[in-house]
Order: C-alpha cells, then sequence, then structure tokens
C-alpha cells in the first residue's frame, strides 16, 4: 500500500456553513485516517498479509500515527518521516444521514518520495495506491509493481491529482460515480489504459467493466450506516485482499461491498467491526 495518512478531525454537524457562516458542531473526535492508511488497515483485516508506505511529520500527530500504525499490524518501516512539513491533516465534517464533507491538508503526505515508493513495492502480490500523495510517486509505485509482475490498482481519488500517464500502470481502476464522470466516464478511461474499471455507487452497489467485454453490477448490502467516511477506502482495501487471495472479480466485490457496509456502521474509517469472519457471515446473507 503506498498513499496518504492523515489525523482525521471529526465533527457531527446539521449542515455545512455558508460562506461567512458560523455553525455549532458536537464534540471533536480525532482518529486515525487518510485513503491510504484506511484502504491498508482494511487490507490487513480483511486477510491479506499488509505494508504500508507513507510519509508523516516530525510532530505529536506523526507519533500518533506511528503508534496507529503499529497498533494495526502494519509495521512502521516503510514510513517516512518529514522534517519540513506538518502531519497531515483532514477535516471531516459528519452531516445527516450518515454524509460527510472533507477538506484534506496534505502536510507531509507530500513529501513520499517516488525512490521510497519504488523500493517499497518490492515482492508484493498487489499494490494499491490513491492520489493523496504527489501523482509522481504514485506512477513509480504502480510502474515498479507492474514491472514486478503486481496486479495494480488505483483508486483514482481525488482527482484534481489525477495524470492520465498513470493508467499505463494500472490493472484495476477504482473510482466513484462523481470520479468517473470528471474523468470522462468509464469507457474513456477504459480506452486510456487501465484492463478494467469498478465504479462505487454508494447505496446502490458497485459496477465493474472491463475491456475483455465484461460488465457487471454488485448490489450493496443493507446495513444501518453512522459514518460513511471511510466506505470507499473499505471497499479498496478488501478488493486488495481478495484479489491477492486468487479470487475472481466478482467473489471480490461481494468482499468488497460487504468491507464497506461494515465500515459505515461505525464512527470513523478504521472499525474493529471488520474482520475476515464479519466479511464472510456478511457475505452470506446474499
Amino acid at each position: 500500500m503506498v498513499g496518504s495518512i492523515n489525523l482525521d478531525v471529526m465533527v457531527r454537524v446539521d449542515r455545512n456553513p455558508e460562506v461567512g457562516e458560523t455553525v455549532l458542531g458536537e464534540a471533536v473526535a480525532r482518529l486515525p485516517g487518510g485513503k491510504g492508511f484506511n484502504q491498508a488497515v482494511a487490507a490487513g483485516r480483511s486477510g491479506a498479509e499488509t505494508l504500508f508506505c507513507g510519509s508523516v511529520g516530525e510532530d505529536p500527530d506523526g507519533a500518533f500515527l506511528r503508534r496507529a500504525l503499529l497498533g494495526a499490524g502494519l509495521g512502521d518501516a516503510l514510513l517516512s518521516v518529514s522534517k519540513d512539513l506538518p502531519t497531515g491533516m483532514a477535516h471531516v465534517a459528519m452531516l445527516p444521514e450518515s454524509g460527510n464533507s472533507i477538506i484534506v491538508s496534505q502536510g507531509a503526505n507530500a513529501a513520499l518520495s517516488a525512490r521510497a515508493a519504488a523500493t517499497a513495492v518490492d515482492g508484493a502480490d498487489v499494490v494499491l495506491a490513491q492520489l493523496e500523495v504527489p501523482a509522481s510517486t504514485v506512477e513509480a509505485a504502480l510502474a515498479a509493481g507492474r514491472a514486478a509482475g503486481a496486479l495494480t490498482i488505483l483508486n483514482a481519488a481525488p482527482t484534481n491529482a489525477f495524470a492520465e500517464s498513470l493508467l499505463a500502470h494500472v490493472d484495476v481502476l477504482v473510482v466513484n460515480e462523481t470520479e468517473a464522470a470528471a474523468l470522462g466516464g468509464v469507457d474513456a478511461l477504459l480506452d486510456a489504459g487501465p484492463r478494467s474499471v469498478i465504479v462505487t455507487l454508494g447505496s446502490r452497489g458497485s459496477r465493474w467493466k472491463s475491456r475483455a467485454g465484461d460488465d457487471l453490477r454488485v448490489p450493496a448490502f443493507a446495513v444501518d450506516a453512522v459514518d460513511t467516511t471511510g466506505a470507499g477506502d473499505a471497499f479498496c482495501g478488501a478488493l486488495a485482499a481478495a484479489l491477492g487471495d486468487g479470487a475472481s472479480m466478482p467473489e471480490a466485490m461481494e468482499r468488497a461491498s460487504a468491507a464497506g457496509a461494515l465500515v459505515a456502521m461505525d464512527l470513523g474509517a478504521q472499525t474493529d467491526r471488520l474482520s475476515v469472519e464479519s466479511l464472510a457471515e456478511l457475505v452470506a446473507t446474499r
């Protein structure tokens, strides 16, 4: 896993403020996050042996996240420390009916080097990356993984960091509906290089389309959602774990959908509710 690691500062509000307006929120929660870290945790809790490559600042938040990495069983051998930039932070407004609005301050994530990323993926069966670290770093990781025979997965979020050159190194591209539209649509993305594209559709499930002609929809699992902040990250991590375990794409998408549902049932993106056993139990309810 090559990607971002942030401190998530979360507050529940009735609505987002208008320009120039202040609204009152509930108590603040400070939790580990970042798309890369969230997806690494999800992959590990879905049964995959997982290593995480990222960057934090030389500050108390970075120390907190290092402890969280170790607590999640991911290890810190591939964690870089920036002396110049603070640890990344995400400000999450949790809205009624499990919606959210997020502002990310990249911080030390911007210092993760291409060399560190390319070295980190040596020996991996699956390489998963996102776009909260520099695109050049992501491209180095995907290219090194592809050259070594790994399955490469890119979660192209946020799209404002997207570079089309990345797609030449991607086996599976994962985007949500908004991201797919912003990048020109599924067919255009397939034409640009990846072997297949998965579009997550929230409560309507997900869709997989491949250059080989596959076109599959997988429905979502019905659960009582509390916080959807990390549901997409859980989907990606569990998908990578399942594909690395030899699952077919339909099987992998079932597990990924179940992982997203389980994470949405708790506050924060890294819930203990997600496990190999809980995934199997939820998938069995189909």
